[in-house]
This record gives structure tokens, sequence and C-alpha cells, in this order.
């Protein structure tokens, strides 16, 4: 039996085997749409890291990657909506097929400065993945090219996302809910 004093603050919104079924149908995707050619797929650190993990082993083409990082939520649960640059790729991008690979987008803030970032770099194409899309939040006019699922307005941890920097382990898609809850 568990009292409100041990409740956990989580509940799952995704379990492993959704996730991993999406991912599988996205790689499928990303494949049938690069037939023949290779792609970079950029991670967002630190979020992304799963997701690009397990996207990179289904897709069947030549496919290797590198890492950006940003920062716009510190240790909150809601995004500054200033973004800045932490780290950069390293490696040139320009001529490539390039796919950025986000945990989740929301306000579109992150997504619309990366994007005018890489499109500088001149990349033959440049499309975006992301896991998550929380429509309800966009403040910026950009959509992913392949998502994997949308969600309410909710705050998730799990699958490499965090709550000052906890939960990124767990395997399912969890909401994080308040107290009381």
């Amino acid at each position: 039996m568990t009292t409100p004093q041990t409740a956990s603050p989580l509940k799952v919104l995704f379990s492993r085997e959704q996730i991993a079924s999406r991912v599988v149908e996205l790689g499928a995707q990303i494949t049938k749409d690069y037939a023949g050619e290779s792609v970079v797929l950029v991670g967002v650190l630190k979020g992304a890291c799963l997701f690009l993990s397990d996207l990179a082993r289904n897709i069947a083409l030549d496919a290797s990657f590198d890492f950006i990082a940003v920062s716009s939520y510190g240790s909150g649960k809601m995004s500054s909506g200033d973004v800045k640059l932490t780290k950069d790729v390293d490696t040139s991008l320009q001529g490539k097929n390039v796919i950025v690979v986000e945990d989740i987008l929301d306000t579109g803030y992150t997504l619309t400065y990366l994007t005018k970032l890489l499109q500088a770099a001149q990349p033959k194409s440049l499309k975006i993945a992301a896991l998550l899309d929380m429509p309800s939040r966009r403040l910026q006019p950009i959509q992913a090219d392949y998502f994997g699922f949308k969600i309410p307005d909710e705050f998730v941890v799990g699958y490499g996302m965090d709550f000052a920097e906890q939960y990124r382990n767990l395997p399912d898609i969890c909401i994080l809910q308040e107290p009381g809850h």
C-alpha cells in the first residue's frame, strides 16, 4: 500500500516498448527518405543522447554523428527563451545531409536557434528529428520533420530527459508530477 508520502512523483507516459517501436519506425522512414545517401545525426546534449543512439541503430544507411550543446533551462522547469551555445559540432557539415536529433520540441526556441546556426554551415539538407513534440507550448514557428510522439503540456523525464540532472536513466518517459497530484 502506498501513502501520499511514498507515492512516486512519476507517471509513465510512454513505456520502453512503445519508445522502441516508434524509434524503429522513425529509423525506417529516415532510411527511406535518404536511400543511397549518408546522413550526419547531430544530437543535442544531453537529453537526446539515448534517442540518438537508438535511432542511429535503426537507420540502415551510412550514418555518422556529432553533438552540439545549448542551454536554456538551467535547473528549472521553464525555458528562459535565451539560448546559448555551450558546445559546437566538431566536424564540417558543409554539403552533408544533417538531421538534428532533439529530445523534445516545445517552445521552439532551441531548435530555431540551432537551425539558423547549422544552416550557416551550408549543409546539403537540414531536418529535425524530435522524440517528443509539444505543440501547445510552441512560441516559434518551427516543426519537426520526424517526431516520435505528440504530448500534452506536461513536464517529462526519462529516456535521457532530466529535471535538475535526475531521472535521465529511466527507461520509460514519465510525467514528473508535482507533490500532491
